[in-house]
């Protein structure tokens, strides 16, 4: 696809906004995701979440796995001064106090001495530069990394509200079928009383409403088992979930999906800026073999105290004085440390462009799958709800016709069963679709929160790094709070639970 086109998706998928190039999902609506400027704040103890937007707003705000990215693109945003120092003067000072002695260590006097001295690397050959743009690379890796920590941390979130509501669908069903399947045996058995069924058909009906009750537990660990895995990524428990709104606009062909996600998928442009961090460090490993130049000034304070006897006699004074260094190092022959550090910092650039080639495939495949799998969904929802409506009329009328005795008590049962079925599997292929969804905006670089036009409260990494950029105190932050530690015996013994074993 031209530049140009790519261009124009890009600018459509980030805006969420409609375009030429762009299809919308059934039904043709954007994301309700618009929320009034009082929304943008989800504290701890605000509302449980009830629709997917403050779904999403509470996790971004408060999942500890986007935290936890968060802190490590801080931690390589200290790269860059880190580097900087290279290249910066550095001031010391030093104190001593000697002591002399003669013979049996008779007091032959003390030198109190008082010191500072400044050592500048003003040249270095550039290698300064070149560790300062691998760093700056290296940052913009991890701010890439960071986008897709949030754009998984959105389809995790997605995913998990949407399997709530479809596991308390199949809950619901369930339970409908139980009370259908209940009131049957009762009417069944009071036909088989009058001798009107067999004990056989009541046995069906027995063992149909035994299996729907097994089917029931299932069903209801399911949803247990979302709702934790809601709780874990949004932080706090559904309450209240309102039906998932209609899709945000998604790519319309399969290779217009794989060229977004080639251009703009996070995992992608992080391996890119890896190699780029990888280029500049053989480059300032090359430049070692330059010459380093560097000045020295030092100053010092000495006052000698006490002395010995005769010759050895050594009067009371003091003195002031100033050193000025300058040195050139010129690197030789280092014994092919140098050329073996080159060698290494190719053979590592050589590994991640590799990388890049397959991050590139990866993305395209899963780009290529997320993108079929929502047609698939999509494909199912449409059969599903013609098959619920053929099962609705096909069930009542089993029903019907087994009253007149044209129908067994089997087929009425299996008549009920298939309509159970393809409404679960409509709940199914609903959830699909939302995820499958996701999944596509996320493997095109495009599930985060602003984009998506979710009110959150936005975390800028830029913030940080031009912070501390420039900074040149020896002075960290504030640290955290420490966390209780567990007890030593934890490390080494199990908790015994239940009775002391012989």
């Amino acid at each position: 696809m031209a530049a140009s086109l790519r261009s124009a998706l890009l600018a459509t998928l980030v805006h969420a906004a409609s375009a030429a190039t762009l299809v919308p999902a059934a039904p043709a609506a954007t994301l309700a995701f618009a929320a009034p400027a009082a929304t943008l704040l989800f504290a701890a103890s605000a509302a449980q979440a009830d629709t997917l937007a403050e779904a999403i707003a509470a996790a971004y705000a408060s999942n500890p796995e986007i935290a936890a990215e968060r802190a490590r693109v801080r931690v390589v945003d200290e790269q860059v001064p880190l580097a900087l120092a290279g290249g910066r003067p550095s001031l010391g000072a030093r104190l001593n106090f000697d002591q002399a002695g003669l013979d049996a260590f008779a007091d032959n006097g003390r030198t109190y001495t008082a010191g500072a001295n400044i050592v500048w690397n003003f040249y270095q050959g550039g290698r300064i530069r070149a560790a300062t743009n691998a760093a700056d690379n290296r940052i913009l890796a991890a701010r890439a990394r960071l986008r897709a920590a949030e754009n998984q941390l959105i389809l995790n979130t997605v995913t998990a509200y949407a399997d709530v509501i479809r596991f308390a669908e199949v809950v619901r069903l369930n339970e409908g079928q139980i009370s259908v399947l209940d009131r049957e045996l009762q009417a069944n058995s009071d036909r088989f009383e009058v001798g009107d069924l067999t004990r056989t058909d009541v046995a069906q009906s027995q063992a149909r409403l035994a299996n729907a009750r097994a089917t029931l537990v299932t069903a209801q660990n399911q949803l247990a088992a979302a709702r934790q895995a809601y709780i874990r990524v949004v932080g706090r428990p559904p309450e209240n979930l309102e039906p998932l709104p209609p899709l945000p606009f998604i790519p319309g062909t399969e290779g217009q999906a794989v060229d977004l996600a080639q251009a703009n998928n996070p995992a992608l442009l992080a391996a890119r800026f890896d190699e780029a961090a990888a280029r500049y460090d053989v480059q300032r490993l090359e430049k070692q073999r330059l010459p380093t130049v560097s000045t020295t000034f030092q100053s010092a304070y000495l006052r000698f105290e006490g002395g010995g006897q005769g010759a050895n006699f050594v009067r009371q004074g003091q003195f002031v004085s100033q050193d000025a260094i300058l040195t050139a190092t010129i690197p030789i022959w280092q014994g092919g440390l140098f050329g073996a550090q080159i060698r290494q910092g190719q053979a590592t650039r050589s590994q991640l462009m590799e990388q890049i080639s397959a991050v590139a495939r990866q993305t395209q495949e899963q780009a290529v799958n997320s993108y079929n799998q929502l047609r698939a969904a999509r494909a199912t929802i449409e059969a599903a709800m013609v098959a619920v409506d053929a099962n609705e009329l096909a069930s009542e009328g089993v029903r019907q016709e087994n009253q007149v005795g044209t129908r067994t008590i089997i087929e009425v049962l299996n008549a009920e069963q298939e309509l159970l079925n393809t409404r679960v599997n409509l709940a199914t292929a609903q959830r699909d679709e939302q995820v499958a969804a996701y999944g596509l905006l996320a493997a095109a670089g495009g599930a985060e929160a602003v984009a998506l036009g979710v009110p959150v409260e936005i975390y800028n990494p830029e913030d940080n790094a031009r912070r501390v950029r420039h900074k040149t105190g020896d002075s960290g932050d504030k640290n955290p709070e420490p966390l209780p530690a567990p007890s030593a015996a934890q490390a080494i013994r199990s908790m015994v639970i239940g009775p002391q074993l012989p």
